[in-house]
């Protein structure tokens, strides 16, 4: 299968570009510079394109976001009608080149955030109405919509809402919990807080998986949740501390929790992801290497 993959140089996009060729794919980045120690294909491309000429392939896997760097809600810094215009319109002008280029599938990296944050303690379900509150949410369920209405005969279309994704991304040395763990081993306060979690790796699986799965997933149109894990920081530096051989002094554990994405959608096609079993051995790993994965 020769798959187009734009954010291929970002934290997700990494997982997804080495799941991809490990599976046997083949790949063509599409961006503004190839990523370095990956084989692949490279075709120029920016959000911003008026028309976007791709190479001819099977399907496509967006994940690139245009933002303020490090931020996804908030990410518009001080131009959300910029954030807007590339997201929305650049997403709608790639998917119709997708198209063009004879692609039959393409999966859409979306994100918990169209179901709006203030949902906080709820079950999510694929079949809830979003009701996004934030931008970042307003676009992603924007680029959910543009997809939907091009799906039919020929194109199958797939939504993956994931969560926050952790582990070090192939190519990469830090990760999204470096600041914390720095922090905490120099004896930082740290604020209570609970989240849910996926690993990058089972994030790339889900990928893989509904690629595999396109054309017997009944509606040309689906959409899938992507979460692994609730988690609360109390508890992962209390791992953290245990790997690294710290005393644990850390913060009181959260008496605010998020809404859960329900995963069973993804999990009856034989999703399976690591639980917390993954997270130790990825927090394990850290501690060997004898700091914060910096």
């Amino acid at each position: 299968m020769h798959v187009l993959l734009t954010g291929a140089s970002g934290v997700v996009g990494r997982f997804v570009l080495k799941r991809l060729l490990d599976d046997g794919c083949r790949v063509t980045i599409l961006g503004r510079r190839p990523v370095e120690g990956f084989e692949t294909g490279f075709c120029a491309y920016d959000l911003a394109d008026l028309d976007p000429q791709l190479p001819p392939a099977d399907a496509l896997v967006h994940c690139a976001l245009v933002h303020a760097p490090g931020k996804f809600r908030g990410g518009e810094g001080d131009d959300p009608e910029q954030f807007t215009r590339l997201n929305v319109d650049g997403t709608r002008r790639l998917f119709e080149a997708a198209c063009k280029a004879g692609c039959r599938a393409i999966v859409f990296l979306s994100s918990r955030a169209v179901y709006g944050d203030h949902r906080r303690g709820e079950t999510f379900s694929e079949a809830d109405v979003p009701t996004p509150d934030t931008l970042y949410g307003d676009v992603k369920l924007a680029g959910e919509q543009a997809l939907e209405g091009l799906c039919g005969p020929g194109l199958n279309g797939i939504v993956l809402r994931a969560t926050g994704v952790y582990g070090v991304s192939p190519g990469l040395a830090d990760h999204k919990w470096s600041g914390l763990f720095k922090e905490f081993a120099a004896g930082v306060p740290i604020e209570p807080r609970k989240a849910t979690e996926v690993h990058g790796e089972d994030l790339a699986a889900a990928v893989a998986l509904v690629l595999k799965k396109t054309g017997v997933l009944g509606a040309p149109f689906q959409v899938y949740n992507v979460s692994d894990l609730l988690l609360d920081r109390q508890e992962l530096l209390a791992l953290y501390a245990t790997e690294a051989g710290l005393s644990f002094d850390g913060p009181a554990a959260s008496a605010a929790t998020p809404g859960e994405m329900m995963t069973d959608r993804l999990r009856a096609l034989g999703w399976v992801p690591g639980g917390r079993d993954r997270l130790k051995t990825f927090v394990h790993s850290l501690a060997r290497r004898g700091g914060a994965g910096t």
